[in-house]
């Protein structure tokens, strides 16, 4: 491609403790070109973007703008060589206007140093103008609709006098006709020629948009490609790169003990008695609508008794946002469809409601969700069942203790004692003592999401041996993971979302994680059994 190189990147290596982030990572980008950067979650996207944007500064590896060689100091040196980012959390002021956010730190001033707002307004309209943009500059940005903010953002950028625009997970949060509008503002930028860094799990957009893509496994590249001229296939192939059990490996020497459990076998493939839960077309329209939420769209799905069900799906899915709604966690809103628990019908008002119904939920951050890390360890576990150890309003501290001490030895929670604060346990033992607290108050139904994010692989397989003990006594579980191996290893079924919407009910041993891939991205599974 003739066009001329802006920003050369080569052989940029980072590591985060013992973890290597990326591994001699070479990115060329173009003028008025459109460069995807592809990969699974972890394959090092983020952190090349914050070695670009200035946000990491330290690492191995040469960068240079224009023929030059540079070593950014912050964010502030990157915007200044004309490299501008635009996050998926949107970097803008709700309570201030349009022209405010616009020109926020380089306010034009009057020649008595007082705010010019007037010229204000005007920059914000002559910058929203060539993008098509019909937005008030003096509006609240709060008011604005989440693409309409986007359109903010990317006026913002260029009003740096950016040659380089970095979009991460632009789409996730627009609807279909607010994607097509953006996808028109790329292609004039592509004209006025800027170079876009384009960041999707989403390939329909990559084949429609980007001129070349780069595509990252394992903090290094897998390959670099013409998305127009490459089969989908070989794309999600490149992502996912290896087989199931190689990212389960442990150690040398054979099977580690990741796969002693993954290889001790699911339960029956067609569990006995009713459905723990019936999820027949839901649906939640919020009150009040939140950026960066999917919220359930005509869902249907059924656990039953002694089955892991996983869910599946491409960030901004809307996973969590199911999870959330059967725990009644979720924004206030209007539920519709229905919901069955054990056979009886289930509208829970909040938590407690839930937990009272006989569901528990172990969210995705342990720390901020789960935890107050000042709290005992002890106490951390009958938070939520204390009901059980209460005798007219008197807690039997006795019978605490020894319901404190049997899930410590039952889970292998590595502990000092159980008055240690939990903030002081590991990753892995402070995600077991939330399960602790769940498997306290005897579930019908656990919810889970992420349940193994952070936690080292001995914890991992810990973790995997204790779900297939719940569910072998019966209890139903809904898993929601990012780890396709993990799915595929624990689950019965793996339910896909897509946009909110479930897209696939597949069977775990008889799909891959390119089948899971692939409809998760829109396309169709073509293996045997689908359910």
């Amino acid at each position: 491609m003739s066009h001329q190189v802006i920003v050369a990147m080569s052989g940029i290596a980072k590591r985060f403790g013992g973890v290597h982030a990326l591994r001699g990572v070479d990115l060329t980008l173009r003028a008025g070109e459109v460069h995807a950067l592809l990969g699974e979650n972890g394959a090092g996207k983020s952190t090349l973007i914050n070695i670009l944007s200035g946000v990491v500064t330290e690492y191995d590896g040469r960068i240079s703008v224009g023929g030059e060689p540079v070593r950014f100091a912050g964010p502030a040196s990157a915007q200044a060589a004309g490299i501008a980012t635009i996050h998926q959390e949107l970097d803008l002021v709700p309570a201030l206007s349009v022209a405010e956010n616009l020109v926020l730190g380089r306010e034009p001033r009057t020649r008595l140093r007082t705010l010019d707002r007037r010229a204000m307004i005007r920059t914000a309209r002559d910058w929203l103008g060539p993008l098509g943009a019909e937005i008030d500059p003096r509006r609240p940005v709060g008011s604005l609709r989440v693409g309409e903010q986007q359109l903010v953002e990317i006026a913002k950028a260029l009003s740096l006098d950016a040659r380089v625009l970095v979009m991460d997970e632009p789409t996730a949060a627009l609807a279909d006709a607010e994607v097509r509008r953006l996808m028109s503002t790329i292609r004039a930028l592509r004209e006025r020629g800027v170079a876009v860094v384009y960041i999707s799990h989403r390939l329909e957009e990559i084949e429609d948009i980007a001129d070349r893509a780069t595509v990252l496994r394992n903090g290094e590249v897998a390959g670099t490609l013409r998305p127009d001229r490459t089969d989908r296939q070989r794309v999600i192939a490149l992502m996912v790169g290896r087989p199931a059990e190689a990212l389960f490996s442990v150690g040398r020497g054979g099977a580690g003990p990741v796969e002693a459990v993954l290889d001790a076998g699911r339960g029956g493939t067609d569990p006995p008695g009713p459905p723990v839960l019936v999820v027949e077309d839901l649906t939640v329209r919020p009150r009040v609508s939140r950026p960066g939420r999917c919220e359930p769209s005509g869902i249907s799905l059924t656990v039953r008794p002694g089955e892991i069900v996983g869910l599946s799906g491409l960030m901004g899915s809307g996973r969590t946002e199911l999870l959330e709604t059967l725990y009644g966690a979720g924004p206030a809103g209007r539920r519709t469809g229905v919901l069955r628990l054990a056979g009886r019908p289930y509208a829970p008002r909040g938590p407690r409601s839930a937990l009272r119904a006989g569901v528990g939920f172990v969210p995705e951050d342990r720390r901020r969700s789960a935890l107050v890390l000042e709290h005992p360890v002890g106490r951390s576990m009958v938070l939520a069942a204390l009901r059980r150890f209460t005798t007219a309003g008197v807690v039997r501290v006795g019978r605490e203790r020894d319901a404190v001490r049997e899930q410590i030895a039952a889970l292998a929670i590595r502990t000092p004692s159980a008055g240690a604060p939990v903030g002081a346990l590991s990753g892995g033992n402070q995600q077991k003592v939330v399960f602790a607290r769940h498997i306290l108050t005897r579930p019908r139904l656990l919810l889970l999401d992420e349940p193994t994010r952070g936690v080292d692989v001995g914890a991992k397989a810990e973790i995997y041996r204790l779900l297939r003990r719940l569910a072998d006594d019966g209890m139903g579980i809904l898993l929601a993971s990012s780890e396709l191996p993990e799915l595929t290893g624990i689950c019965d079924r793996i339910v896909v979302l897509r946009r909110g919407r479930a897209v696939a009910d597949l069977p775990a041993g008889g799909c891959t994680g390119e089948d899971i891939l692939t409809a998760a991205m829109g396309g169709a599974y073509a293996g045997r059994d689908e359910r």
